[in-house]
């Protein structure tokens, strides 16, 4: 490719695919989904003081458990719009309701209020990534998608690793109303960039309210079952990890609670960059054994750590597999459903894997006060792990892969 074909791709607003994959819009994406996981995320970690000081401090597990949930309820119906009124609707919609929420947490006065707005936050989550992922999917070629999905997922990633520090950071030099300005100036950014984007579905209808009308058909995308059943299995575990990593660090003497997820997201950033490129060379199954081969090993070098160091090689270890399984999962879930219903197959691979992800979290905390020890319920997470692997490789019937 000469320059002046590079530059043409960069400044591209054709809808369709192209063999190329750093267009100007696919950059646009991955930096709008950047500014999207910044946006919430760097808001976590002052939430739990802010709510302990309107007298909220018994309902500290409400912000994420909110969150999740409308995130979860809302899949359905993200699924079903992003494949009847559009792709930038719904990236753009989420975009918004980030925007607004973090706008009015400062009027947030009472507990009641403050829930109110955390459930009403947790929309956002359930719109922007799938309307991303499928207009990603839109304009990769099919022997790109995967590469494409990765280096979308690093950016999202790289924006949920920055945002903590950089939030806390801006609360404890400036203050909280400041911090919950820049969440909503950032969110506006992306807004714009995402909305900014040419549409990419064909034959999109005027939105109306029977399309919230939710039939057991969009509920779930029968073809994306394997993929589905091998992220709620392997997520699992990462609901233990998110429960009893905190103590788990403390038991082993590690002062800082977040080291651990330092070393995890390094090393799923490293391994999300290539992670989907391999993919598309040697096929989404086979990498997507190998990275459920990782997360096994990782999460039972995680659950007889005795020590700090070992601890940290979990991570490494559970890290490098967990970034080359995720990308890989929603590739080979696009590559299996029809260009029509891609949205309700995303939507069904977040179903399963908030579903992975919540169940972990509730039989980690069950484990924990049965057996009062940490390895259990690591070790459940690596027998999740390996029935996915049996999984992976049950033969399938033909797929989609369309474009």
């Amino acid at each position: 490719m000469n320059l002046r074909q590079f530059i043409n791709n960069l400044t591209s607003t054709n809808s369709a695919p192209t063999d190329s994959l750093y267009t100007f819009r696919f950059f646009m994406v991955c930096i709008g989904s950047f500014l999207f996981f910044v946006s919430f995320n760097m808001l976590i970690p002052e939430l739990p003081s802010y709510l302990s000081k309107m007298g909220g401090e018994s309902y500290k597990g409400f912000i994420i458990a909110l969150f999740t949930v409308t995130a979860g309820l809302s899949r359905p119906f993200t699924g079903k719009l992003t494949d009847t009124i559009g792709r930038v609707p719904i990236m753009v919609t989420g975009t918004v309701f980030c925007m607004v929420c973090s706008s009015l947490y400062p009027f947030a006065e009472v507990v009641l209020g403050f829930l109110m707005l955390r459930l009403l936050h947790g929309f956002s989550t359930g719109f922007t990534p799938t309307g991303t992922t499928a207009y990603l999917a839109d304009i990769s070629a099919p022997h790109k998608r995967g590469e494409a999905l990765s280096i979308q997922s690093f950016f999202s990633h790289l924006g949920m690793a920055v945002a903590p520090f950089s939030g806390s950071w801006i609360a404890q030099t400036y203050s909280l109303p400041a911090l919950f300005g820049v969440s909503a100036v950032i969110a506006f950014i992306a807004f714009l960039m995402l909305g900014s984007m040419p549409e990419t579905l064909h034959n999109k209808q005027r939105f109306t309210w029977k399309m919230l009308r939710i039939s057991k058909t969009d509920l779930f995308e029968p073809h994306v079952l394997q993929p589905a059943v091998i992220t709620l299995l392997t997520l699992y575990a990462f609901g233990v990890i998110l429960t009893l990593i905190p103590d788990f660090s403390v038991s082993l003497g590690i002062a800082n609670k977040g080291i651990f997820y330092v070393y995890y997201t390094l090393a799923s950033l490293l391994s999300r960059l290539f992670g989907g490129r391999v993919s598309d060379i040697y096929g989404r199954k086979v990498v997507v054994k190998i990275g459920i081969i990782g997360m096994i090993v990782g999460l039972c070098v995680i659950a007889y750590a005795n020590k700090p160091a070992t601890l940290f090689l979990g991570a490494v270890v559970y890290g490098l597999g967990s970034g080359l399984n995720t990308p890989a999962l929603f590739a080979w879930a696009i590559d299996r459903s029809s260009h029509l219903y891609r949205g309700r197959a995303l939507a069904t691979i977040y179903i399963f894997l908030e579903t992975g992800i919540g169940s972990g979290a509730f039989l980690a905390g069950w484990l924990l006060n049965q057996t009062h020890q940490f390895a259990p319920a690591f070790i459940s997470a690596a027998f999740a792990s390996v029935l996915a692997l049996f999984i992976a490789f049950v033969p399938e019937k033909s797929s989609f892969n369309s474009i």
